[in-house]
């Protein structure tokens, strides 16, 4: 039996927060015997995420319930979890504060139920999904919060650094005082120990360069790792899996049971080692329990068989041992020959197994240093790898193989110089798509290689890398695992590939070089004796783009606006010079062209790289702009935004495609339902009637929702123009029935009167089109343009309209509303152009001045916008305003 209950929160927090919930999750026996909330363990608090429920704590909450009754409930957690009404926070910051807000009036609340108890906690574990972490970052910002409340936090692809979508300034103004605040404030975390885990290349929505705690942040309690280098786990996951991901929930529920003190029965007060236990189960696991301080030293059994090998290679297969055994190696032989000494053993028990002896005078040794906590396991073996030159005092290395029973499991060493086993492969040029490779040839001959992938260190950059093993003999072999190693951050992937075999493996980055860094990457290869391989490595075309999209997609939006921007400077140009107004798809055809945009973002970008530019800049409190100073570490930048602005390009065009077809299939089943009631009079711009719908709509996006207002008026301008349009054409269709009939009758008297003159003929036909339906046909082009622009801010508005559905029950008025101010500008606006054609724009006097607005609005949208996605409706508000004053004068 599974179930929730909900624990009953103080009237006052109730009123406060109505939607909010808080949970205990319970199962079987442990369920029925805490109804009454007499708790006894260790407080964890869940926090869900993005639309997340507080459900998603069943995972974490039943592992930790079975690993307490494989103890005996010796220890055992205490798993709540809030209930956020599975808010859009990642959309609509608005709600992050109360939020915040909430989860404290919770931690005191949780901690309240253990008070009078033997060993009460005085403090809560949070584990955090996606903004759920973010929120618990934000608990020390507030004022009256206590930093020893919480002392361990557990976050799961959070993007801590900035936000995925930047749509509305309260977003953007938390996530700032959160880091500002981090940063600056570093006491106020100092016995908080903080872990993020990203997701890796199966999350699309939290990519993991943004997931990892800011550079500042990483200190000696803080750690940040990729789940595909997680000890166990080996796997990236997608962004809502790694709530439920068995390896790493198992992971974690570890470390949680190895943080807890003997003495007091709560998560250990000492900060070290709480590190020392997230560094053991998330970033190299010697394939050993926990210990906090091991022993240096261990007692060797003198009474079993003690084997002295001297070869620098050596393998041994152990299979219905019924006696155990020690093999001796030693060192003062190797140390002349080679550097380093690598052993991997296939047995993935948590014995010791390695030993180092001190004692030169005998190759038997009842005293050893262990060296198993040296050692990291891997998916197949758990291997050691020890440079000579760090042991000195070490005269022997001693292998413990104990006595098994059907078990077989093989234990393999070897002596080995490092520069022989490191080889060089410079990858591919950026821009050579693939066409060319680099390859190398590895005749192994022992157990590891390292290859060193050059000049690689670009997020951009992205490869496939190919290893082809070929074996001599046919014999079974252990499977090869590759891992290419990324030094300057804890991203590992690794890959299992049976021998021999083709294997294809992905490399591209989370997180750049730093720039005074000189590491390279490395595929190191832990290979089978006499087995040759081949390493092949090629640009892949693909993954740049997909590195592009993962890196800058979120910025797309604002390259669409700017080509549509474009598109519509280019009707405006068509009007002034040849009186009409030419087709979206067509002005946007010859307007979208990047030189028009990009130089002169780069050249701002440049500017801002110079001090007194930029104090100038600030000096003048202009708006932040969005543009990255060049330096060695974005020098591929302005072909990123010409790849970008050739994507918004291409949705601008099919999106303008699109439209058009709709309305245009709109309005046949309009003209199919109604009847004709003729062309729409061209009756004044203003009446009393529309200015009430004006005034109704901004009165209700000002006490409820800005986001409704704008999206009623933009149903509506729709509504307007599928009628304008179906009216074009019925009457379009009346015109060519009545030229139809005209040339039959003329065809008639010509017959009867062959002597008339042609010129007299020619006028009593009428035309097909007259001046009217022209005008019409050019206003529905202009609207058209207009609709694709407030389609995106439709777009960018729509999460706080569904935020605000969602709490309609709670609250009537969204608040705070980061489109109320939008929204009383744009149903103003809105509603003189949707009335408003096209003769009254060309007789305009500010035509002329309007004509050149776009297109510096459409390079300060690419400027000033990709990291502040609500400054797009004000650039789009600008021309917008212009356009309907050219109505009016």
């Amino acid at each position: 039996m599974v179930f929730s209950l909900k624990i009953k929160l103080p009237k006052k927090i109730l009123r406060r927060y109505p939607a909010y919930e808080l949970y205990l999750y319970g199962e079987g026996s442990y369920a029925e015997e805490n109804r009454n909330l007499v708790l006894t363990g260790i407080p964890v608090l869940f926090l869900p995420g993005n639309a997340g429920s507080y459900k998603q704590v069943r995972s974490l909450g039943s592992i930790a319930l079975r690993k307490a009754e494989d103890l005996d409930f010796k220890h055992h957690f205490d798993v709540f979890s809030v209930n956020f009404n599975e808010e859009l926070v990642a959309l609509y910051g608005g709600s992050l504060q109360r939020q915040t807000r909430f989860v404290h009036e919770c931690i005191k609340v949780i901690l309240k139920l253990y008070k009078g108890q033997g060993s009460a906690p005085s403090s809560v574990a949070i584990v955090g999904h996606s903004m759920g972490g973010l929120v618990a970052r934000a608990l020390l910002t507030l004022k009256n919060f206590k930093a020893e409340l919480i002392n361990v936090l557990v976050t799961q692809a959070t993007p801590h650094i900035a936000p995925v979508m930047p749509l509305d300034q309260y977003l953007t103004d938390f996530y700032t005082a959160v880091n500002h605040h981090w940063n600056l404030k570093a006491q106020d975390r100092a016995n908080l120990t903080t872990l993020s885990v990203a997701g890796g290349f199966r999350d699309y929505q939290v990519r993991s360069g943004l997931a990892l705690l800011p550079r500042s942040s990483r200190q000696d309690s803080a750690l940040s790792v990729v789940s595909s280098e997680v000890p166990r786990v080996w796997a990236s996951t997608d962004h809502l899996s790694i709530v439920w991901c068995k390896e790493l929930i198992l992971a974690t529920v570890r470390a949680f049971f190895d943080l807890i003190d003997e003495n007091t029965k709560q998560i250990t007060q000492d900060p070290q080692k709480r590190m020392l236990v997230l560094e053991h189960h998330f970033l190299k696991h010697p394939a050993k329990f926990f210990e906090e301080k091991p022993e240096p030293f261990a007692e060797l059994a003198g009474a079993l068989i003690w084997i002295l090998i001297e070869t620098s290679k050596w393998s041994y297969t152990a299979h219905n041992e019924s006696d155990g055994k020690y093999f001796t190696f030693p060192l003062s032989n190797h140390r002349k020959s080679y550097s380093h000494v690598h052993c991997q053993n296939s047995m993935l028990d948590t014995n010791s197994w390695v030993y180092g002896c001190t004692d030169g005078s005998s190759p038997m040794c009842l005293h050893g240093v262990d060296l198993s906590w040296k050692a990291e396991l891997l998916p197949t073996v758990k291997t050691v790898t020890l440079k000579l030159q760090d042991y000195p005092s070490l005269t022997h290395l001693v292998l413990h193989v104990p006595a098994v029973n059907s078990n077989k499991f093989t234990v393999d060493c070897e002596f080995f110089d490092e520069v022989s086993r490191t080889v060089e492969l410079p990858v591919t040029h950026l821009f050579s798509f693939g066409l060319s490779s680099s390859k190398i040839v590895l005749n192994s001959t022992g157990l590891i290689h390292n290859v060193q992938l050059q000049h690689f260190g670009q997020i951009y950059q992205a490869f496939t890398l190919n290893v082809e093993s070929h074996c001599q003999s046919l014999k079974e072999r252990k499977p090869s695992v590759y891992r290419l190693h990324i030094p300057w951050s804890h991203e590992d992937s690794l890959t299992l590939s049976q021998v021999p075999s083709t294997t294809e493996i992905p490399a591209k980055l989370h997180v750049a070089r730093p720039e005074n860094d000189t590491a390279v990457p490395v595929l190191n290869i832990y290979s089978s004796p006499d087995c040759q391989y081949e390493v092949t490595i090629r640009t892949s075309f693909l993954q740049v783009l997909g590195q592009v999209i993962r890196f800058h997609g979120g910025t797309l939006p604002v390259y669409i606006i700017s080509n549509i921007l474009l598109a519509y400077g280019r009707q405006l140009k068509s009007l002034i010079s040849t009186g009409h107004c030419s087709d979206f798809v067509l002005a946007l055809t010859k307007a979208s062209r990047p030189y028009k945009v990009e130089p002169l973002v780069n050249f701002l970008k440049f500017l801002l790289g110079l001090n007194w530019f930029k104090g100038l800049w600030d000096a003048l409190s202009l708006p932040e702009a969005d543009v990255v100073p060049l330096s060695k570490q974005n020098v591929w930048f302005p072909f990123v935004s010409l790849i970008l602005f050739m994507f918004g390009s291409g949705i601008a065009y099919w999106g303008g495609v699109l439209s058009d077809s709709s309305i245009k299939l709109l309005s046949s089943l309009w003209v199919a339902l109604t009847r004709f009631s003729g062309s729409p009079a061209d009756d004044k711009l203003i009446t009393r009637r529309r200015l009430c719908v004006a005034a109704f709509m901004i009165f209700l996006g000002w006490t409820t929702c800005g986001a409704l207002a704008i999206v009623i008026t933009y149903f509506h301008y729709i509504f307007k123009v599928i009628k304008l349009h179906s009216s074009l054409r019925t009457e379009l269709s009346v015109l060519n029935m009545h030229s139809e009939r005209t040339s039959e009758n003329s065809h008639k008297e010509t017959g009867k009167s062959c002597g008339l003159a042609d010129g007299v003929s020619e006028a009593a036909e009428p035309p097909a089109r007259n001046a009217a339906a022209d005008r019409t046909a050019d206003s529905l082009k202009m609207h058209v343009t207009i609709l694709n622009l407030l389609t995106w801010i439709v777009l960018l508005s729509c999460p706080s309209l569904i935020y605000w559905l969602k709490n309609l029950r709670y609250h009537i008025k969204l608040d705070p509303d980061p489109c109320r101010t939008v929204s009383f500008i744009l149903v103003t606006v809105v509603g003189i152009i949707m009335n408003a054609n096209v003769t009254k724009i060309k007789s305009s006097k500010l035509l002329k001045i309007a004509v050149y607005v776009p297109l510096p609005l459409s390079v300060a949208v690419v400027a000033f916008a990709p990291m502040h996605l609500y400054r797009v409706s004000h650039f789009v508000i600008i021309p917008l305003s212009l356009h309907a004053l050219c109505c009016i004068v």
